[in-house]
């Protein structure tokens, strides 16, 4: 079974979404991130070497956890796809 084009309307409303998401995915990263690796009271206007590794974990932990998150979603989203066509009535 083919699937439905989406309308102008409606495929600018899932990028418009979609942009959403990855905005709020960058500032929660952002957020942790700086909490977990830069103290409140910072004097330098450099990061610290350790910091900055800090930072470079941090981010890459972050975007693979979302990758696998991601990917998990799509697989489970697929196979209701596939449950859903093995239930509908055959239309013999």
């Amino acid at each position: 079974m083919a699937q439905p084009e989406l309308s102008d309307a409606a495929m600018k409303f899932v990028n418009e979404l979609e942009m959403e998401m990855m905005v709020d995915m960058y500032n929660r990263m952002t957020q942790a991130c700086q909490k977990k690796c830069i103290p409140a009271k910072y004097k330098d206007p450099e990061l610290s070497k350790g910091e900055a590794v800090c930072i470079d974990r941090c981010v890459a932990k972050y975007l693979e956890v979302h990758d696998r998150i991601g990917k998990k979603l799509t697989a489970l989203s697929q196979q209701d796809e596939a449950t859903m066509k093995k239930m509908q009535p055959t239309g013999h």
